[in-house]
Formats: C-alpha cells, structure tokens, sequence
C-alpha cells in the first residue's frame, strides 16, 4: 500500500509539472526567457521527487568548454571547469555519483556554501544524456529532507525521472541554438539575430542600442584568386576580430556571405561609429595566414541607432543602406549618417 501511495504522488507530481510547463510555453510561446522557466520547472519537478531542499540543472557549453547552471531553485547562475567539482566530476566519467559527507568528498567545493552561508549534507548528482548516448548536462539535488541521506538506488531511481525528461528538452534547446549559429565561423546567424531580437527590443526601452553592419571588400576577388577555402578563411578571420572588439552583452552576427552585423547595448550612434572605426583599423592592420599566403582584406561599415519603433528588417536596412554608400563611394570606410 505504502509504494502504491509513492507512485501516485510521484505521478501527481510529473502531472503537476507537466501542467505548469504547458501553461508556461502556451502563454509564452515567443517569450525571451520561455526555455530558462522550463529548465525551472524541471529542476523542481527533480527537486520534489528526490526529496531535497535544492536542485539545478546544468547543462555542458561544449563550444566554451564549461558546464553553467541553466536553472536552480535557491541559486543564482554558476560557470566551472568541466572538471571541476562533484557536478563536473559526475559529467567528466558519465556516471551517478551520491555523498552524505560532502566536505569528506574529494571533489566537492565549498566555495558556494562559504560564501553564502548555506551548509551542504548531502548531493546527488546524475549525467543527463542525449538521444546518443553524449552527455550534454547534469542533474543535482542537494540536502535530503528529513535525518537520512539520499539513498544511492530509491532517490536515484526517482531523479532519473525528471533528468530523462530533462535531457530531451535540453537536447531540443541545444539543437535550436546550433540552428541559429553559423558553423564556419560560430559566430550565430541570421535566425539567430530573428530569435534574439525580442531580448532586444525590451532593452531599446531603457538604453540606446546601435547596429553596425559591415562587409569585407573585394571578397569575390579573394575566392576567384586563391580559392573558397581562402575566402572560409577569411571569413573565420573576420569573425575572430568582431568578436574580440564586443561585450557579452552585445551580438555579431554573420549576417550571409561575407555580410555581418553586431547588435551593441548602450551605444549611441556616434559611439558605434567610433567602434566600428577601431574595427577598421584592426582589419586593415591584420593578416590571414592561409596555405603559406598572407591574406589581407579591408572592409566597409554602415551604423544606426536602433529604433524601437521600427521593426528589425527597418532597423537593419538604415544600416545597410549606409553601408551601401560606404562600399559606393571608396570602400574601407565606415558611414553613420545620411546625405
């Protein structure tokens, strides 16, 4: 009677979850943070079944190389070594790992607890794997509720409810974003841009926002004389220096062909034609080695400042059509305003 009674409530459980998530993604169905409240809820539905006072979901930035927290109850977001720790020791070796005595633990870090003051008596921590077989996240639950530990095979078998469930969406979320990047030079793409720019829109609100979009010059002349494979190289050159010259907070973008666009909060007009113009003497000072060549390229650049009130395409287009005049008149110049 006892174990029928644990089904049912691990069961109203799942409903439960299952319920809210539904609920979230259908009154958010284009919400810039839909895909964080759905790791949110996932991480309490492990959170619940397992019996404990926190959990987090983490899931492996493999172009990074690092693991960071996509959802936590009580926490706020985490970056470590993917070595790092009982999480990223449980991910680098791909199996389950349990302790009732974290501070005992070789691997655990207590960097967290000492400085928030929280105190750790017991983890679990299990790998979350694709369709494949490739880890690509991991599940952690800390603190059992009650006086005893997390049991290695009950709690164990309980997490591995939600990590399932959780390693199908995670695989979903990683196979969207890898849709919205550009493979040749990893900068995101043009959908990525599409996607992004909700988050966008929301900050033009309370900060000016700039765009700049520039194109490499002559570059059919580079393909036509040493190759496509030159121009890929160019193209990955190009893309390492615009993304060395923004922040975290801003986007570049690889826009088709040799086109691109960086998205720059809290830069005036003025200010984006400034970076834009560092850009241009970073290129022009710059060299591809390619195949014993040494490749040099200069480039053109048109900026705006972006208008809430217009939609993205309208935004895009003031600077491509200053860009337009850059390339028209000279090239390796950089244009802010109108005639």
């Amino acid at each position: 009677m006892e174990d029928n009674t644990s089904a049912q409530r691990i069961l109203d459980n799942i409903f439960d979850v299952m319920q809210r998530l539904y609920d979230e993604m259908r009154l958010n169905k284009n919400g810039a943070g839909e895909h964080l409240r759905v790791f949110e809820i996932f991480a309490e539905l492990g959170r619940t079944l397992a019996g404990a006072d926190r959990a987090s979901f983490w899931r492996w930035d493999k172009r990074k190389g690092k693991l960071l927290t996509a959802a936590a109850t009580g926490e706020s977001q985490i970056v470590i070594d993917d070595t790092t720790g009982i999480v990223g020791r449980a991910l680098a070796e791909n199996r389950t790992i349990v302790t009732n005595d974290p501070y005992n633990h070789p691997d655990f870090n207590a960097a967290v607890d000492k400085k928030t003051g929280y105190v750790t008596k017991s983890v679990l921590v299990m790998p979350v794997a694709n369709c494949r077989g490739e880890v690509i996240g991991a599940f952690q639950v800390i603190n059992k509720l009650g006086d005893a530990g997390f049991d290695d095979v009950e709690d164990t078998k309980r997490l591995s409810i939600a990590a399932f469930i959780c390693g199908m969406a995670l695989e979903s979320d990683l196979f969207l974003a890898a849709s919205q990047r550009d493979k040749l030079t990893e900068l995101k793409n043009r959908l990525g841009l599409h996607s992004d720019y909700q988050s966008y829109r929301q900050k033009m609100l309370q900060m000016p926002m700039s765009i700049i979009m520039c194109d490499i010059d002559f570059f059919k002349r580079v393909n036509d004389t040493y190759g496509h494979n030159a121009g890929d190289a160019i193209l990955v050159h190009i893309a390492k220096i615009l993304a060395a010259h923004i922040r975290d907070c801003d986007g570049a973008y690889r826009w088709g062909g040799e086109e691109f666009i960086l998205i720059l909060e809290g830069f005036t007009l003025t200010e984006a034609a400034e970076l834009a113009e560092r850009i241009r003497l970073a290129v022009v000072d710059s060299t591809c080695h390619f195949n014993g060549e040494e490749l040099r390229v200069t480039m053109s650049f048109g900026c705006a400042q972006i208008s809430a009130a217009l939609a993205m395409e309208d935004n895009v287009k003031v600077a491509d059509n200053r860009l337009y005049r850059a390339k028209k008149t000279g090239r390796n110049k950089v244009i802010y305003q109108d005639e």
